[in-house]
């Protein structure tokens, strides 16, 4: 059984697991952070991060890398008020960003060896390059691992928000999978028992009887990590927490602030939980694979994101929360500087951009560039591994500390990354 569903990716294990609960139970099941408290090696002010992942390969130069020449976009920038900072523009269709570069790092100067989505995707959430032997952990995971639960937090360490894929927990444990939220409006789906309150609790009580011989005869890590699974969510399902999960509790003009979407929604929700105590949220919007007429793809993309992300910042300064959360933007790869026959930009890994906000980072501030074209890195030439690692010191995770798989191979967070600390205050 444990070989068999270890060949499983993590999605169809935690489906598997799903199913039995709903079977069972009546409900889904909540995974949440491992237990054991690890103390960081290094410091970091991020208690929490959110990360914005642009599916589809965000293109540089109409976002935060604008260029003037013939590789400029239909838009033309927007000058930035980046304080003493050196954010000189952001592209037209971002003017809300724009006065807030003052609180924004970027990154101008990425570049990735993949130019296809599923790997860059893969590599700009793991640090690692996809490999038919094994699935390597997501940051939520490594954070939980590394850092334990946080300190009387019912809820889970980590959660996605949005319909893309998503490498999971990787080779640790289930309990340290991220909970998957595909409609931040719905929010978390399954809750509460079908069955009612006595029968759930009958079911729950046989269902511990029958198990009971089984975890006494096989103690090992892995039945431990379900059982604890098991044990979490039953106190989840009692809790009061949940309520984190419901954006209808905000106020109408705070939901519409947010942009009446499902990227704008999930950046709403994902204020919410961080404020409630989850420590990773990863935000998705698709829509970014801009071939086609990109200016129209911009004008409503670039909106959406515009509105989203300029929202969420403001929201957590005015609650205190951005100086300890670190919000954090990236994609899979950029998009080719000059225009396609179809009047839109084709896959481009040579260079592209990723933003920093909060968490410790400087505001108003550009780290390395591209050139003149937008075409290749000019300077300080940052790789995916480099942008994993960063997130990771943000966080104070111990970068350097060798965790071997259960098949007995070395990893760390961050893979061969080197943190970009010129962003960091």
């Amino acid at each position: 059984m444990k070989t068999t569903l270890n060949k499983f990716d993590e999605f169809s294990r935690r489906q598997f697991m799903e199913r039995v609960a709903k079977t069972a139970l009546g409900v889904t099941l909540l995974p949440v952070g491992s237990q054991v408290a690890r103390a960081a090696a290094q410091g970091g002010t991020a208690k929490r991060v959110i990360y914005l992942f642009m599916e589809g390969g965000m293109s540089h130069i109409d976002t935060f890398d604008p260029k003037t020449g013939s590789t400029k976009g239909a838009s033309d920038p927007v000058k930035a008020d980046s304080g003493s900072g050196n954010i000189d523009y952001l592209g037209g269709y971002l003017p809300k960003l724009a006065k807030q570069a003052n609180k924004l790092s970027i990154i101008r100067s990425m570049s990735s060896k993949t130019g296809v989505h599923e790997s860059g995707r893969y590599i700009m959430r793991t640090a690692y390059e996809p490999r038919g032997t094994i699935v390597h952990p997501s940051m939520g995971a490594w954070a939980s691992h590394f850092l334990g639960r946080i300190e009387g937090v019912m809820l889970p360490d980590s959660v996605t928000i949005g319909n893309g894929g998503h490498p999971g927990a990787g080779f640790f444990p289930p309990a340290l999978s991220p909970i998957p939220i595909t409609n931040a409006a719905t929010g978390l789906q399954n809750t509460r028992s079908a069955v009612g309150d006595d029968v759930f609790t009958k079911r729950v009580a046989l269902m511990d009887e029958f198990d009971s011989a089984f975890r006494k005869k096989f103690q090992s890590e892995d039945v431990k990590a379900y059982t604890e699974f098991y044990d979490e969510t039953m106190k989840l399902l009692k809790s009061k927490d949940l309520a984190a999960f419901d954006i209808t509790q905000e106020p109408a003009n705070v939901r519409e602030k947010y942009g009446n979407n499902g990227f704008g929604q999930g950046c709403l929700l994902a204020r919410r939980l961080v404020e409630s105590g989850v420590r990773f949220v990863e935000v998705q919007a698709g829509g970014w694979d801009m071939h086609n007429g990109i200016d129209q793809a911009m004008t409503n993309n670039g909106a959406m994101l515009d509105t989203a992300f300029s929202a969420l910042i403001s929201d957590l300064e005015e609650k205190g929360l951005l100086k300890d959360t670190l919000v954090v933007l990236g994609s899979e790869f950029g998009r080719t500087p000059d225009i396609n026959e179809n009047n839109g930009r084709d896959h481009y890994p040579l260079v592209y951009s990723t933003v920093f906000a909060g968490g410790g980072t400087k505001g108003g501030f550009v780290y390395g560039s591209s050139d003149k074209d937008g075409k290749r890195v000019a300077d300080k030439q940052t790789a995916p591994e480099d942008f994993v690692a960063t997130i990771a010191y943000a966080m104070g995770l111990p970068i350097g500390e060798v965790v071997m798989s259960p098949s007995g191979r070395p990893f760390t967070v961050g893979h061969k990354g080197v943190p970009v600390t010129d962003i960091f205050a």
